[in-house]
């Protein structure tokens, strides 16, 4: 992926070369310096033209910024995603940007990565999950060596991609990534991505101002992933093929990059030069405002592009700005402009996409600013609570959330994982002689008051209360229509049992109703497989959920109720959380 992500790099730049300034190289160059006077409106306008033929004659699924398309690839459709994907989307992505399109080449890069992924999965005889496992650590090797950020590449791909943290998900993963970043060492500097003044420690009344800070870039991240979608609706009025949609957004990126050319291209120049303060603040003003409108209608029009860095301009410029204003306003917190601007930057990342440690790891990682750290973590955390709080989805979950995808977004351990059969199971297992003749359990079940009548199978005992065998109702149904109903019972019960023992985790109980389809499970010893000891149903193995519940949204009375003698006084803590305020059983609660 190493290589994958180099040569595109280079493909943006032969690109970009030959669009504005008509010449053939691999050199990197930025868009901004060109000598084409009014005729660059023109040169966005070819690109999106031709990202939408591509779109309209290879696959629709070149269109957007990757990462939403691939969560919706793991979600619906068992992580297959199609091989042409592995050339058309960096190929769309390189005219895109190449063209002056103000988008990032780790989305592309990503999304490749993830299709790379994919098609090996797909090539090999594989489970679902190990090509979910293939497709992250595809994406998770092109974020790093598209950045040299393996850490943060890592925990994307968890954030994001996989939906669970295990040993057999995320260690493939860390290894792809590894391996990425180590391959990008050979070709480019080692040196961090983005170069930071250096940051001295910061006490906690400033540590105030980035938890501040954290919260308004959260808002702005709300406003900014309402946009993207707004205009995306509007283009879903136009009267229009889709296909001419990216010629139509790119009328806006060309005019603006006429404007304030600083606009076109990736712009990883800019986000540097954000960082360490050393652009005038109006023209950084000038530069957010016209970028985010230029990125915004191109994104909402369904070009090919990445939305990382973007936002990583945007979210720099915001917290330079308010690390400016904060230190005029306030002086005594001296707030450091550049480390407010690394704040924003990673705070902006946090809210827009909902992953937090993502977020912070990735500003450490392409700054090498470990002295970052604190403020970081304040900053991202408000921002994120703040986004979640006023909006439930992300910039990557909300386009798949609106075709009725549900996008995982809290990961918790599983109960079934580390509850004991034997702490749920029932110990009053429905039992009957194996001797019983058929008439009488059939008129023992006729009456109401037969404690049998609240199951729907039977276990069967011998004379010295080993267990025989199971007969459930579907059986005698059919046995109803034999001549002898004085016939034992153990003469039509299913022998061949499968039985689970009181140590084993419901997760194994699950398993085995699911591989051979039936509703219940009798527990016996170990050491003694014969000694039945309980009954597990499907609504005892629902009864360890029930638990979670309780735990989870029934609120204890704590020791300063109990003092002031008040029933249920609580702080509810983390109201952003969907799953709680849809809860009935929370709504009961509060």
């Amino acid at each position: 992926m190493a290589a994958v992500a180099l040569f595109l790099t280079h493909l943006i730049n032969l690109f970009t070369h030959l669009a504005f300034f008509g010449h053939w190289s691999w050199e990197a160059c930025a868009p901004s310096e060109n000598s084409l006077g009014g005729w660059v409106m023109f040169v966005p306008v070819l690109g999106g033209l031709l990202v939408g033929i591509m779109a309209r004659f290879g696959s629709k699924a070149i269109r957007g910024h990757g990462i939403p398309e691939a969560m919706e690839q793991i979600l619906q459709n068992r992580s297959r995603i199609p091989a042409r994907l592995t050339w058309l989307k960096p190929l769309s992505a390189a005219i895109s940007i190449g063209t002056g399109g103000p988008f990032g080449a780790e989305g592309p890069i990503i999304a490749t990565g993830g299709a790379s992924g994919s098609l090996v999965g797909q090539i090999f005889s594989t489970t679902a999950m190990e090509r979910k496992i293939l497709l992250a650590a595809g994406a998770a090797a092109g974020m790093s060596a598209t950045f040299g950020s393996p850490v943060s590449a890592v925990v994307l791909a968890i954030e994001l991609l996989l939906f669970e943290f295990k040993p057999r998900s995320f260690v493939p993963v860390a290894l792809a990534s590894v391996t990425a970043a180590s391959a990008r060492n050979i070709w480019l500097p080692t040196k961090p991505m983005f170069s930071v003044a250096e940051i001295t420690p910061v006490h906690l009344a400033e540590l105030s101002f980035y938890l501040a800070l954290g919260a308004l870039v959260g808002v702005i991240a709300v406003g900014i992933t309402r946009s993207i979608y707004w205009i995306e609706d509007q283009f879903e009025k136009l009267p229009v093929h889709w296909m001419w949609w990216p010629a139509l957004g790119a009328v806006v990126v060309g005019i603006i990059g006429y404007w304030q050319p600083k606009t076109l291209g990736v712009g990883y120049d800019n986000i540097s030069n954000i960082l360490n303060a050393s652009l005038p603040l109006g023209l950084v003003v000038s530069l957010c405002l016209l970028k985010f409108i230029s990125w915004s209608v191109a994104l909402g029009s369904g070009t090919s592009g990445g939305t990382l860095a973007p936002l990583l301009t945007f979210g720099s410029g915001i917290g330079l700005l308010l690390g400016n204003a904060g230190g005029w306003a306030l002086p005594v917190l001296h707030v450091q402009p550049h480390l407010a601007a690394l704040v924003g930057m990673a705070a902006l990342f946090a809210a827009a996409s909902q992953a937090l440690f993502a977020s912070v790891i990735f500003a450490c990682e392409t700054t090498g600013q470990m002295q970052a750290l604190l403020p970081l973590l304040a900053g991202c955390s408000t921002a994120l609570v703040t986004a979640k709080f006023l909006y439930g989805n992300s910039i990557m979950s909300e386009k798949i959330a609106r075709r009725g995808v549900s996008v995982p977004s809290e990961y918790s351990s599983d109960v079934y994982a580390h509850t004991r059969v034997a702490e749920v199971m029932d110990t009053q297992a429905p039992v009957i002689a194996s001797q019983m003749p058929i008439q009488e359990l059939i008129s023992q079940l006729a009456s109401h008051d037969s404690e049998l009548n609240q199951h729907q199978a039977y276990l069967l005992v011998g004379d010295e209360g080993q267990l025989e065998g199971i007969i459930t109702r579907g059986d005698l149904v059919k046995m109803v229509e034999l001549a002898d109903l004085q016939q034992p019972v153990r003469r039509f019960a299913s022998k061949n049992l499968i039985v689970i023992f009181p140590e084993d985790t419901l997760h194994t109980a699950v398993e085995k109703l699911l591989r051979h389809r039936i509703g219940r499970l009798p527990v016996v010893k170990s050491e003694n497989p014969s000694c039945l000891i309980g009954y597990l149903s499907r609504a005892d193995i629902l009864s360890a959920r029930q638990r979670y519940y309780e735990e989870e949204l029934q609120p204890e009375t704590g020791w300063l109720a109990q003092g002031m003698g008040i029933n249920g006084l609580r702080i509810p803590l983390f109201p952003f959380s969907n799953k709680r305020k849809e809860d009935p059983a929370y709504d009961s609660e509060n």
